[in-house]
């Protein structure tokens, strides 16, 4: 500190924690929330940055432009409220305070610095969306821009996972044209949810990604593409026995073994295309923000009213 020339300093408000990430540290804690805020504070004081090295994966933040450096080109005006959309595995974190964890956003209120590079996308909080669904939304923007980038109209697309990315990619997949999109998650209060969203090319079914046989009974004929929004391992197989064998598959959960999704596709003979799903896609916060204005309903599924 203070900021260098090509960098932001940020007063940071609010942390979005990545799903994995999360599930891993409750898991770690048994289930108690007090201790894995303990462990946030001490990921961050030991490293600097919000990174959890058992899932690699951080989460994003929200905050307000306290300082722009000299040489920094293009930047927001001090005072405006941002939300990063770089990891916060790549943020420089510094927090003073931690406030409770809500088990439903994966939101936590914070006070503290953090640093963006001159390289580290951002996009200015929308007025108009409350700030756990634009925060939830962002934290998984990749996904739905990117399935709306690979659906070609007429398409069937696959959906693993009814979580927050699973949830708001559907609905891009509709919106791009595809003449079917199937949701599959094992959690029946998720799918519920996405059922209520009443798109009309939208359906469900509840089925366990990680048994690939029985899954693959469940959903069906094989799909054009498939994208992969799970937040555990050992989904790989069953996306790809799902997937037509010259179709593309989406890895996007941080939960995806390499090894598992390469190995089972040459194991059984599927020439699939595989994606890693970046997080960044071109013009992917507004695409999420004009999701989100036009489906309203899904601000419940993010954790918003």
């Amino acid at each position: 500190m203070p900021c260098q020339d090509t960098e932001l300093e940020i007063a940071v408000d609010q942390l979005h924690i990545d799903a994995s990430s999360l599930r891993q540290l409750r898991s770690a804690h048994g289930g108690d929330l007090a201790a894995v805020h303990a462990a946030i504070l001490a990921l961050v004081r030991e490293r600097g940055k919000l990174h959890n090295p058992a899932t690699g994966s951080g989460g994003m933040l929200t905050g307000v432009v306290r300082a722009v450096g000299d040489r920094y080109a293009g930047p927001p005006s001090i005072g405006t409220r941002i939300a990063s959309l770089a990891s916060l595995t790549l943020t420089p974190l510094r927090l003073d305070e931690l406030g409770a964890i809500d088990a439903v956003s994966n939101s936590v209120r914070a006070r503290g610095t953090a640093v963006l590079f001159q390289a580290s996308p951002w996009t200015e909080m929308p007025a108009d969306i409350p700030d756990e669904v634009a925060l939830a939304a962002f934290d998984v923007a990749g996904a739905p821009a990117r399935v709306r980038a690979r659906t070609r109209p007429g398409e069937r697309v696959l959906i693993v996972g009814a979580g927050n990315s699973g949830s708001v990619a559907a609905v891009a997949a509709a919106e791009a044209g595809a003449a079917e999109v199937r949701v599959a998650d094992i959690n029946a209060q998720r799918l519920q949810a996405i059922a209520a969203l009443g798109v009309g090319a939208i359906h469900t079914v509840q089925a366990d990604a990680t048994d690939a046989v029985a899954f693959a009974d469940c959903v069906g004929e094989p799909f054009d593409l498939t994208a992969s929004c799970v937040d555990l391992p050992g989904a790989e197989s069953a996306c790809i026995l799902v997937t037509r064998r010259d179709g593309h598959i989406l890895f996007f959960s941080m939960a995806t073994g390499f090894a598992r999704a390469a190995l089972g596709a040459e194991g059984v003979g599927s020439a699939a295309t595989l994606e890693i799903g970046n997080g960044f896609y071109p013009g992917h916060a507004r695409l999420v923000v004009d999701l989100l204005r036009r489906h309203p309903r899904l601000w419940s599924v993010l954790g918003g009213p």
